[in-house]
């Protein structure tokens, strides 16, 4: 029996199998709507035999993008454009997420390939906000610090954006509060410095990722899981760490998230880690058992054998996959074979099946 490959049950909704595909940025829609390149990219990973496909990080906003490439759910046409991808994976018989974000203080920059840092406003790029006014890196916009009336708004976009996630037919809908995006901002004591009820003693500083969340939780059907993603360290002294990560996924649980995906980083541009093969499943791990909620691992899981112990020992729930699934669409068919699982194959395919 192999563990990776069994149901996994999140309130109303059964994912066939315990492989994610983690939301990984496209940097390809015009004015926040998907396109063709999206339904292929996830329609192919649904046929590719994961159990649940997580859209990229999709704007809030219009300011709350990345980049101007980025995707978008803040108004009813996203939500009426999104709804064919949610059909196509749906189809496939992966359940489909939306990961809702806000890019906060990295936000309008330029797509990877065109090199990153700030887009000027003269270039199309817009004012960004944050917890406090400073900027993340050299090159990159100082951001305006919110008021509190733009903090009050920030949680009412995010619930208007599952809303829409909603209309357009989404299973769940993955909270983005990692990489250094604004509600981590708010996390951290390195991004955060504010001197009112959202800045200071932890209490305050997970306040708006909470009130996001129960924002989020009242619009969304009590009978469908809500996710969030978290960065469990900065990797930098005096930053956000493990321990405040496992206050946060407690009162998480309690607010109504269902499953926490366990990142890390993105927050500090000058910290030090050294990436290895699952180097991140330790906080999973950690926060599975300090916090009593169900968790997702992610990074540098490649390797069949390695994603199943993970899941079989009980430091993980899932495993979410990046850059193992750009490589291969098929990685989950492929990992099913290798651990000796018969796992359904499209009837296209199975001309192609290993015997």
């Amino acid at each position: 029996m192999s563990v990776l490959f069994s149901p996994l049950r999140l309130r109303g909704l059964e994912l066939c199998n315990r492989v994610a595909m983690s939301p990984m940025c496209q940097y390809s829609s015009r004015d926040g709507f998907p396109d063709d390149w999206h339904a292929v990219h996830l329609g192919s990973r649904a046929v590719g035999g994961v159990g649940l496909v997580i859209t990229e990080a999709t704007a809030v906003s219009p300011e709350g993008r990345i980049s101007p490439g980025d995707a978008g759910i803040w108004s009813d046409s996203h939500a009426d454009a999104w709804a064919p991808m949610a059909r196509i994976v749906r189809s496939q018989g992966a359940a489909v997420a939306m990961q809702l974000a806000h890019a906060g203080r990295k936000a309008s920059t330029r797509v990877p390939w065109q090199g990153g840092g700030e887009v000027p406003e003269r270039e199309g790029g817009w004012p960004v906000v944050a917890p406090s006014a400073l900027r993340f890196a050299d090159g990159y916009p100082t951001p305006q610090a919110l008021t509190l009336a733009g903090i009050r708004r920030v949680a009412d976009d995010f619930a208007a954006a599952a809303r829409r996630a909603l209309r357009a037919g989404f299973d769940c809908v993955e909270i983005h509060a990692a990489h250094g995006y604004l509600l981590h901002e708010f996390l951290s004591p390195l991004s955060n410095q504010r001197t009112d009820t959202y800045g200071g003693p932890l209490e305050n500083r997970l306040r708006l990722p909470l009130e996001v969340v129960r924002a989020v939780r009242e619009v969304w059907p009590a009978d469908r899981p809500l996710l969030v993603r978290i960065s469990a360290s900065d990797w930098a002294e005096g930053g956000w760490d493990l321990e405040q990560s496992i206050e946060l996924c407690r009162a998480l649980r309690e607010a109504g998230v269902d499953l926490v995906d366990c990142s890390s980083g993105g927050l500090a541009a000058h910290a030090k880690l050294t990436p290895a093969p699952g180097y991140q499943v330790p906080f999973a791990a950690a926060i599975r058992a300090g916090a009593g909620i169900a968790t997702g691992a992610v990074g540098m899981i490649t390797e069949p054998a390695q994603a199943e112990a993970i899941v079989a020992d009980g430091r993980a729930d899932v495993v979410l996959l990046a850059r193992a699934l750009l490589r291969d669409p098929y990685w989950a068919l492929h990992a099913a074979h290798a651990l000796g699982v018969d796992l359904p194959w499209p009837v296209q395919y199975l001309r192609a099946k290993p015997q």
